[in-house]
């Protein structure tokens, strides 16, 4: 951070003249700290998150896991897959997802059928 860019920017842009020891300072300070720590966080989530996805390509195309010692372990910020199977919900959404389909289906037959003219 530099600090006489800085103030020389604020008073560019607002004509307002700051110390390079005016308090000021220490927010732009905490503000940079808080970004960096909270850069880092994402990035190891992201990075979690990636490794994750690559390794369910692999799986998924049939390729054998990576060793190890060629990709880190993962960070234990990501949830595990869910379980193959549906749940009592999917199941649910799935039934009504049929009958609304069926229901459908009938209700453009039936329409067809009273507007045919042969």
């Amino acid at each position: 951070m530099d600090q006489h860019k800085l103030r020389s920017h604020v008073f560019d842009k607002t004509g307002i003249k700051i110390d390079v020891d005016d308090p000021i300072f220490a927010l732009v300070a905490l503000n940079e700290a808080v970004l960096a720590e909270t850069v880092e966080r994402q990035l190891a989530l992201l990075d979690a998150a990636t490794q994750a996805l690559a390794a369910q390509a692999r799986a998924a195309g049939g390729l054998p896991p990576l060793p190890a010692a060629a990709m880190p372990q993962p960070v234990p910020a990501v949830p595990a897959p869910a379980p193959t199977g549906f749940t009592p919900r999917e199941w649910r959404l799935l039934g009504a997802a049929a009958i609304v389909s069926i229901a459908s289906a009938l209700l453009v037959l039936g329409g067809a059928a009273l507007l045919y003219k042969p």
